[in-house]
């Protein structure tokens, strides 16, 4: 019956994702009192962390970056990036320090440079990873995300309840109708933005900036990342579940249990498995993606509130970051 209904809202979405793009409805609203979805406040581990921890300070975003050796983390609670190199984990890492605290990082100019939205500071900011030098470009209404596509710049911005699209640090379009932005995907042709209020994917063309037909995206979807078939992969946390989107055109494919309260996300396209953080749990699990369903392979206990994972795709470490500062696992493959 479960399943049921969500197939059901899932319809409803699309035929509402289907208005104006840049008008002023409010396609997959369903409440005036929307709430994202958070992760559960995690237990005191009970089993000993797999791998190996060292000390690290707490953190909400986990970026590795192979080309260059390096591991980023970022905090909500403080303006700085941490880097480790992944050849010497246990020594000290470097700090960078930003204008305000980073909501995202995504590695650019081939992983050597890494992007961090600071809605504080209203800005994007680019940090050289050699240097540490900080380049700053002013972005109004809380910018989440961004997003480098060609000469455009894509940015998720909660307090505008848009998608703004820059060239030159200028904004040339606004794509109204996100209240909740948070993410941003590039796949094929469209630039796929997860809306956690309104709990929904968006594939924005990225050549016009207009709207497609929407999706609902279970109950509560936090994070999503893309794998090499093509699709979106998202957590639900609030529903419990992984789900997988084919795009062009966007359309569900597969969903699977995750109980635990799945946060964390990312993606080993060697060996096609997704890798949820469960904070209920104090668990990493590993799907199986390559099937028709996503099937669970893989479970290692974890540090205390695992909210960030990430995969080295050239060697399968996994590297999970505790949010409450229990320090950074390290599971080598």
């Amino acid at each position: 019956m479960r399943r049921l209904i969500a197939a059901c809202l899932a319809a409803s979405a699309l035929l509402a994702g289907c208005s104006d793009s840049d008008g002023g409805s409010r396609p997959l609203q369903v409440t005036d009192e929307l709430t994202a979805a958070t992760p559960a406040t995690s237990p005191p581990t009970t089993t000993e962390p797999a791998g190996r921890v060292v000390p690290a300070p707490p953190a909400d975003h986990t970026v590795v970056l192979p080309e260059q050796h390096t591991l980023a983390l970022a905090g909500a609670d403080r303006a700085s990036i941490t880097l480790f190199d992944t050849r010497a984990i246990e020594q000290p890492p470097r700090t960078v320090d930003l204008p305000a605290p980073a909501a995202s990082l995504r590695p650019v100019r081939g992983g050597q440079a890494l992007l961090a939205a600071l809605p504080a500071a209203n800005a994007v900011a680019e940090i050289d990873l050699a240097s540490g030098r900080v380049h700053r470009t002013a972005v109004s209404g809380g910018p989440v995300d961004a997003l480098p596509v060609a000469d455009k710049l894509f940015v998720a911005r909660p307090q505008a309840k848009d998608v703004a699209i820059l060239r030159d640090g200028e904004i040339q379009r606004r794509v109204d109708g996100f209240p909740g932005a948070h993410e941003l995907l590039r796949r094929g042709s469209t630039v796929v933005v997860l809306d956690r209020l309104t709990t929904s994917l968006t594939p924005l063309d990225i050549d016009t900036g207009d709207k497609q037909p929407a999706l609902r995206a279970g109950e509560g979807a936090t994070r999503a990342v893309t794998d090499r078939f093509g699709r979106v992969l998202v957590v639900d946390t609030r529903g419990a579940e992984i789900m997988a989107f084919s795009t062009e055109p966007l359309i569900m494919k597969q969903r699977s249990p995750a109980g635990g309260s799945p946060y964390g996300l990312a993606y080993d396209p060697a060996q096609d498995l997704a890798w949820v953080t469960l904070t209920a749990r104090n668990e990493l699990v590993g799907y199986d993606t390559a099937t028709g369903q996503a099937e669970q392979s893989h479970r290692v206990p974890t540090v205390r509130q695992p909210e960030s994972v990430a995969v080295n795709p050239e060697t399968g470490t996994r590297y999970i970051a505790s949010a409450a500062g229990a320090g950074l696992q390290v599971v080598r493959k």
